[in-house]
């Protein structure tokens, strides 16, 4: 098992929907207005000189299958986006319990 975060920038709020609906993935938890900086990237800090917030979306996730799709997914999501800071991040890390 699998815990992922998927992290966004909030203007991509209706594309993770739409992935997350035709990957049939009706569970998880989201944090919005988050305020961050990824490597090389420019802050989304919600600020005038630094606008606009990311939105993190956490998914445990059993199936390795799903996991595939779901990274795939967001590969050809990113082709669309322009911007390198606007990117859509997953990081994947092992779940080892859930109570």
């Amino acid at each position: 098992m699998k815990i992922v975060f998927i992290v966004y920038h909030d203007i991509l709020e209706d594309r993770i929907d739409a992935m997350l609906n035709e990957l049939k993935i009706d569970y998880y938890t989201e944090w919005e207005n988050v305020k961050g900086k990824g490597h090389q990237t420019e802050p989304h800090l919600g600020t005038r000189t630094f606008p606009g917030y990311n939105s993190v979306r956490m998914l445990a996730i059993q199936e390795e299958k799903i996991l595939t799709s779901l990274s795939e997914k967001i590969i050809l999501l990113n082709k669309d986006v322009i911007r390198e800071d606007d990117k859509i991040r997953l990081f994947q890390v092992p779940l080892e319990k859930v109570i």
